[in-house]
């Protein structure tokens, strides 16, 4: 079976990768993808393992194996080494006026009826004070439990 992505690595790159996996203070995953590198390597002095003895020597999955091969020659072996930083980042809910709404809504008193305030009806009274536009009970726990 033809390989889309070859590994061959140079001199330079193999020696960084040898002494990656000789030393016993590095991050697990670096470590099983240096190996990884190490023997699907395709080079003249790399053994050139195919990938289904790459997974039963280090119980990887085919899929993990495929993406480091990809990753290696599309982006480099840096990339391979290092975790891409996390993309998901959400915009806050509620900015600081609607949290001090919400906190001074939290310490008032409760509706008729209620001894009490609850996520539910807090985040109902916020979306009906016109304060914001929809927020989950959720968002009002993590809200309240930043302030004591």
């Amino acid at each position: 079976m033809n390989k889309k992505y070859v590994v061959k690595l140079t001199d330079e790159e193999r020696q960084r990768l040898q002494t990656l996996v000789s030393k016993g203070k590095v991050a697990a995953r670096k470590i099983q993808r240096a190996w990884i590198l190490l023997k699907a390597d395709a080079g003249a002095e790399g053994p050139g393992w195919a990938d289904a003895e790459i997974q039963a020597t280090f119980t990887v999955g085919l899929v993990t194996i495929y993406r480091v091969r990809q990753t290696f020659v599309e982006e480099g072996l840096d990339a391979v080494l290092t975790r891409a930083p996390k993309s998901r980042h959400r915009p806050r809910t509620l900015d600081g006026e609607q949290e001090a709404q919400l906190i001074s809504l939290a310490c008032s008193k409760p509706p008729p009826g209620r001894c009490r305030w609850t996520l539910r009806l807090l985040a109902g009274k916020l979306v009906e004070l016109g304060h914001v536009e929809r927020v989950c009970p959720e968002t009002v726990r993590q809200t309240l439990k930043k302030t004591n």
